[in-house]
């Protein structure tokens, strides 16, 4: 049997199942056999880690696939495009991986490797769109919002840096963070980011939450926030409800005119 290799950062990558989820897997691969073969690259696994555990765990057999890329930064962004294209992400996991891709892309185009050649016009063969408005056209979204998530997707990292349990809550939604915030980190001080890593990762950030610099709750903050989290409970119980083709469009119509209203600000 091919040895398999955990690589922390792709297993990051991959959103954590809830108890209840994962034990349902479970049981269901106990029942059934691990039907869904693991991706790997070389031994380096990028697909498959819940159903990994759980094989291991109970000492079920199961096949793999491999998967050949140029790069670790082209393996990395096979990842995030399989998750993206087949789950149900938060808004801020979504940013993330967005962000992550970016970067993927940008470190990519300064290897010297065959995505940077020149074509015989003088243009780049893959990048001669910026890297911005080509990924905004595939995740549409403005370019704008590509480069924002960058800047949240390193915040993120250097929170997770600091403290990957703080990370985890930030991913899974447990905490939330506003983006603005998040993106002023990256150009604060380092005592800044891992003042707030120690706060979520001990569960006293959310008390501070929303408040101004006197102590008291910022109205600004304190209506974002309660906006917020009124508009993503309303979103799953629609996602409970609702043709999941007619929630996109109608959730992508509504995310456009944010983007529309924002970019005029």
């Amino acid at each position: 049997m091919q040895s398999i290799i955990i690589d922390e950062e792709f297993k990051f990558l991959l959103p954590m199942l809830d108890k209840d989820s994962f034990a349902l897997l479970e049981e269901n691969i106990l029942q059934n056999g691990c039907r869904d073969s693991l991706v790997l690259w070389d031994s380096l696994l990028i697909d498959g880690h819940n159903r990994y555990e759980i094989c291991k765990k109970h000492d079920i057999p199961f096949s793999t696939i491999n998967k050949e890329f140029a790069s670790r930064e082209n393996a990395l962004i096979w990842i995030i495009s399989n998750q993206v294209s087949r789950r149900n992400l938060t808004p801020i996991q979504l940013s993330h991986f967005r962000g992550l891709h970016y970067r993927a892309d940008k470190r990519i185009q300064g290897t010297g490797n065959q995505y940077t050649r020149k074509s015989e016009n003088g243009q780049n063969d893959h990048f001669h769109e910026s890297t911005a408005q080509r990924l905004a056209n595939q995740y549409r979204v403005s370019p704008k919002t590509i480069t924002r998530d960058a800047k949240i997707a390193e915040a993120i990292d250097a929170i997770g840096a600091a403290s990957p349990e703080a990370k985890q809550k930030i991913l899974s939604g447990e905490i939330k963070l506003d983006k603005k915030e998040l993106e002023a980190l990256v150009s604060g001080q380092k005592e800044g980011i891992s003042e707030i890593a120690a706060k979520i990762e001990e569960g006293t950030y959310a008390k501070d939450r929303g408040k101004g610099v006197d102590g008291g709750t910022s109205p600004v903050n304190a209506s974002v926030i309660r906006i917020t989290d009124d508009l993503y409970a309303g979103l799953r119980r629609l996602a409970i409800d609702s043709d999941t083709a007619e929630l996109k469009t109608a959730m992508r119509a509504y995310i456009d005119m944010l983007e529309t209203l924002y970019n005029r600000m």
